[in-house]
């Protein structure tokens, strides 16, 4: 149904990489600097002038940031026109978090990584304490291996385990268009059709629910509710809201797939109790 794309370079945007094998639209380098040349008006200043003021900034971002590095990196654009500014934007619009050190940078498409990797592979390795850029992030599924787990009930009602991916050739949730969008949802309902037995379930569109259907859902924990975080909308995880975004669970409501929530899709399995291992 999918192989998914595991490493590092999947850690820090708001959508992870993976593969379902849809084809997106690949501009060559040439013609997306032509279309940076006519529709980015800044570019007609020297970069030194178009620096951000991050002196008050206490994110990731802001730290690694050197004017040398926007510098090299500010006329860029990936083949799908993602830019360094569009990177940035949601770390220079939000300085500071009240009780955490933010990231403070997103990647529009699986192609940032590579393009601004002077500036994004430097973050990885600060917020991952030493996570260099030759390291490949392990993957183990075997269950067996969790060292305890078995959490007590009186202090632990239930527990999920949740992952996010993101489909290779479609751009991440920050730059991704309606049509983007609409596809993922498209290629989501198609694969998670074809499951069956405990995991068979069914799709919910956020666009056709009632009201009272997705306060009920969110009431009981399994539905996600619009974005308000300034470093989600800052970021453009709120456009178009709700359109092509939903929910599909199973018969047992204990296997959820939310797609178009932050991540193209977040996974994630749920139940009662506090055992990790089943």
């Amino acid at each position: 149904m999918a192989s998914f794309l595991m490493g590092r370079r999947a850690i820090l945007s708001l959508g992870g990489a993976g593969s379902l094998g849809y084809l997106a639209y690949r501009a060559d380098k040439e013609s997306v600097q032509a279309r940076l040349g006519t529709t980015n008006i800044h570019l007609k200043y020297p970069a030194s002038a178009n620096f951000p003021e991050l002196s008050q900034h206490d994110n990731t971002m802001a730290k690694c940031l050197t004017p040398a590095i926007y510098a090299k990196l500010r006329d860029k654009a990936t083949p799908n026109g993602w830019t360094l500014d569009q990177c940035i934007q949601t770390g220079v619009d939000n300085p500071v978090h009240p009780f955490i050190k933010t990231v403070g940078i997103v990647a529009g498409d699986e192609e940032s990584y590579d393009t601004f990797v002077d500036l994004f592979d430097p973050i990885i390795e600060d917020r991952h304490g030493g996570y260099t850029k030759d390291q490949i992030h392990p993957t183990d599924l075997d269950a067996s291996k969790i060292r305890g787990g078995n959490f007590d009930e009186k202090y632990v009602l239930s527990s999920r385990v949740r992952t996010g991916r993101c489909i290779r050739g479609l751009s991440l949730p920050p730059a991704i268009s309606r049509a983007e969008r609409r596809e993922v949802e498209r290629v989501c309902i198609d694969a998670l059709g074809s499951l069956d037995g405990q995991f068979k379930g069914q799709y919910h569109s956020l666009s056709n629910m009632t009201d009272e259907e997705q306060e009920k859902l969110i009431n009981d924990h399994f539905l996600f509710d619009k974005p308000v975080s300034p470093l989600l909308t800052c970021a453009g995880m709120a456009r178009d809201w709700p359109d092509g975004r939903g929910i599909w669970h199973n018969a047992n409501k204990n296997f959820f797939v939310w797609v178009n929530e932050e991540d193209h899709t977040r996974v994630i399995s749920m139940e009662k109790g506090g055992n990790m291992r089943p």
